[in-house]
């Protein structure tokens, strides 16, 4: 096959981004991100886009790279780096993927599923709803129809919510059965590692990363946004809470203390988003020499 893809997974605050950099440099590839939020321009500090030396150390694809406004979602993410794959193995036998959204690296590796259109008049219905009931109701009614889904959705991200849920109600079924998970060939190898370390080790750099952000001026950068905070790409963790303490329905101790324990909760859910592939390799992000050992492994393996 010839052009191989390291996929580099993991909870966030788990060293991706360090290790990312060290595995691309070692096998002089450019990253090509698979954060569903670092997409974004604007909001480099809540989203922990790579700072500036780490942009210098390595080319980087899909940082700051769209409008806060654009809707990038996962298909338009699949054609867009399938295309941006294709260009760089041109000069590269190796790139590297890096991010902690799962249905994004699937949408790289796998192609997303054909789920079926709905009326616009359902979508403008359950959008209405979310604004009257609000987000957990929406979340409860879709335990009701998909409780599989439920358990790995991001129950704070209206958008994926409300379309789990207009599928439910558009079929007749749980959206968790339509997702086959029929693979799309891609014409290149895909190597999978993942980030791991304890979890109390885990929970305190994700406290201690909110306190940098904090500090690295996240609440002026909320500020700059919150005209916006309809917007999808801002119903994310670290704006949600800073736009209700914003409204003053929170105090600002009150919202880094949200942030800390809303990012636990979705480092939880993306734990269990990945170990169900079994695809997979687990390491600590220091054991750098046994991954680029594995990652040799694998890439013999393909050959």
């Amino acid at each position: 096959m010839g052009k191989t893809l390291i996929v580099i997974a993991g909870a966030t605050g788990s060293g991706k981004t360090d290790l990312s950099i060290h595995i691309a440099q070692h096998y002089q590839a450019p990253i090509i991100s698979t954060d569903s939020r670092q997409f974004y321009r604007g909001i480099p500090i809540g989203t922990a886009q790579p700072d500036a030396e780490q942009l210098a150390a390595v080319e980087h694809h899909f940082i700051a790279s769209h409008s806060l406004t654009q809707d990038f979602n996962c298909g338009a993410y699949e054609q867009e780096a399938l295309a941006r794959l294709e260009e760089l193995f041109k000069s590269h036998d190796t790139v590297v993927a890096v991010g902690g959204s799962g249905l994004y690296i699937k949408a790289l590796c796998e192609g997303m599923d054909d789920l079926p259109e709905v009326e616009p008049a359902l979508r403008s219905s359950l959008a209405e709803e979310l604004k009257t009931l609000g987000i957990e109701a929406m979340a409860e009614r879709l335990r009701e129809l998909d409780p599989a889904f439920y358990e790995v959705v991001d129950r704070k991200n209206p958008a994926r919510v409300l379309r789990a849920l207009e599928v439910c109600i558009a079929t007749g079924k749980p959206y968790s059965t339509l997702r086959t998970g029929q693979r799309r060939e891609r014409p290149f190898g895909i190597v999978k590692v993942a980030t791991d370390m304890d979890r109390a080790t885990l929970y305190e750099r994700i406290d201690r990363r909110v306190d940098i952000m904090i500090e690295q001026g996240l609440e002026q950068e909320a500020r700059a946004v919150y005209h916006l905070r309809e917007l999808n790409s801002l119903q994310t963790v670290g704006y949600r809470e800073m736009f209700d303490y914003f409204d003053g329905t929170t105090t600002r101790e009150e919202a880094i203390e949200l942030i800390k324990r809303n990012s636990r909760r979705y480092a939880k859910r993306q734990l269990t988003w990945f170990r169900r592939d079994e695809e997979f390799a687990w390491f600590h992000p220091a054991d750098k020499e046994k991954i680029i050992e594995y990652i040799d492994a694998k890439i013999c393996e393909l050959k």
